[in-house]
């Protein structure tokens, strides 16, 4: 008896001891499971040719964790006001710098590091597979010229940070699947952001509907020829393997010389200026730092036969001359925008509506009631036309991204795939700021809701739509599959 006694103890010992190696090795490794599953590359892109062998994009995430030591560039020395022309080509020059011949494959630059946004891999307008290009938005007939009468073409697009835009990306993303937002974000100075877009007008008619497409720069693309399938969930439905040409280039600058931190500019394609280096070709559009608020007059010049420069603008220099920048659109009356953006909006308007949670869109035209509620003009539409500074958010209630949609647009491109998983998550009961735009789709109460994003002394004469409008939001914007 005493035998078996003992013998039961040892069993029971050896099992404690067991369970409790087992115990151990099992938080080891779930530990180590989740340092690395936070640390899971991002993916690179959402949507490629099907069985496709060959050179692809490559994701740029190797996010740096401190600014870099090193001097200011040169443009920084130059006045953006009275040298506008050259402190534009000084910023071209530095981002072309190493990229342009290696197709800007930027991890192949031996000048510089540059860096992609993650999570664009993700929605219907997702990053395709040979140049990470995103689909950006629909482009109008005569939206490029009046010889324009494609009615099916869209833009697409890819987007750089320098080093130090780059630290921004890693504090709200150090951790991949737990992204900081909890907090205004604010670029650096020395932030260097640019994107290059394309279009996708059939390549046998592009010069003869758009004539300064000539000597053109085409690349590859996987997306769709048709825009009107851009915002489709079933992309591999739609999508095909077609030619793109250079039409435009933004750049965005965090200068602490802006008075509100940020610079924009714009260059548009002009094959007619026939350089050797077709990037070169890309000629200024103009540059802005401000919104000229108290400008309300509504003008636009939706279909372009000449440039018109408003002269009442303090905040915005446009290129005069014609010979140089083909006839283009502009913003609202005349403020800063490019070839294939909103002509009722502006550079620095688009941008300033970046947030987490995004309460309002990128234009009251963008939602019907809004735009019932803000005509051009009046006090509710100036809203999207204030001068906000770097780091302020556009609504009072949520978190600035410091006027990098992509970097709103990844977090919300994250939770849609989060929530796509299946499943609930106790964090989603608990109190939040109002949440990100409906749907499209969904009635207009919504928007009316959405009205009191906007404060009281820029609402205080509006009247809601009523009508029961549908909700219209335009391409680009975070969709969950």
């Amino acid at each position: 008896m005493r035998k078996l006694g003992i013998i039961v103890l040892f069993v029971a010992l050896a099992a404690a001891c067991e369970n409790k190696t087992s115990t151990n090795t099992q938080t080891e490794t779930q530990t180590v499971t989740e340092k690395t599953t936070k640390q899971t590359p991002f993916p690179d892109f959402g949507y490629m040719v099907p069985d496709y062998k060959g050179e692809v994009f490559v994701l740029s995430q190797n996010y740096p964790d401190s600014l870099p030591k090193q001097d200011l560039p040169p443009f920084f020395q130059t006045d953006y006001k009275k040298d506008w022309r050259k402190y534009l080509l000084e910023v071209q020059k530095y981002c072309f710098e190493g990229n342009t011949e290696v197709d800007f494959k930027v991890l192949q630059n031996k000048v510089r590091h540059w860096y992609h946004m993650p999570w664009q891999h993700y929605g219907p307008q997702a990053r395709e597979g040979f140049h990470g290009l995103t689909q950006e938005a629909p482009v109008k007939a005569m939206q490029l010229a009046p010889t324009q009468t494609d009615t099916n073409t869209g833009a697409v697009a890819v987007g750089f940070y320098n080093d130090v835009a780059a630290l921004t990306i890693q504090e709200v993303w150090k951790d991949h699947y737990h992204p900081n937002h909890s907090h205004n974000m604010s670029f650096k100075n020395g932030s260097v952001l640019f994107k290059i877009l394309f279009v996708t007008l059939p390549e046998d008619i592009a010069v003869k509907q758009v004539p300064w497409l000539v000597n053109g720069l085409w690349w590859d693309a996987f997306v769709c020829p048709d825009f009107h399938d851009a915002e489709d969930t079933d992309q591999m439905r739609y999508r095909r393997q077609i030619k793109v040409a250079l039409v435009q280039m933004d750049i965005m600058v965090r200068d602490d010389r802006a008075p509100n931190g940020w610079i924009f500019g714009n260059f548009q394609y002009n094959g007619k200026m026939n350089k050797a280096d077709k990037w070169e070709n890309l000629v200024p559009v103009g540059l802005m730092w401000g919104e000229d608020p108290n400008d309300t007059t509504n003008f636009s010049n939706a279909k372009p036969t000449r440039t018109i420069i408003n002269p009442k603008l303090v905040e915005t220099i446009i290129n005069p001359d014609s010979n140089e920048l083909p006839a283009t659109h502009l913003g609202w009356n005349s403020r800063l925008n490019g070839p294939v953006d909103n002509p009722m909006s502006s550079c620095y308007s688009c941008h300033s509506t970046s947030e987490y949670p995004a309460n309002l869109p990128m234009s009251p035209l963008f939602n019907d009631s809004l735009s019932a509620a803000c005509p051009p003009g009046s006090a509710g539409w100036m809203y999207w036309f204030r001068n906000l500074k770097c780091g302020e958010p556009f609504t009072p209630k949520s978190h600035s991204m410091d006027f990098s949609l992509q970097l709103s647009q990844s977090i919300q491109f994250f939770y849609n795939w989060k929530k796509s998983q299946g499943g609930l998550y106790s964090n989603d009961y608990a109190p939040a700021p109002p949440a990100a735009p409906a749907a499209a789709g969904q009635p207009a109460r919504m928007a009316k809701a959405m009205l009191k994003s906007v404060p009281a002394h820029h609402r205080a004469t509006l009247k809601p739509d009523t009508t029961g409008g549908q909700v219209d939001y335009p391409i680009g914007f975070p969709a969950s599959k």
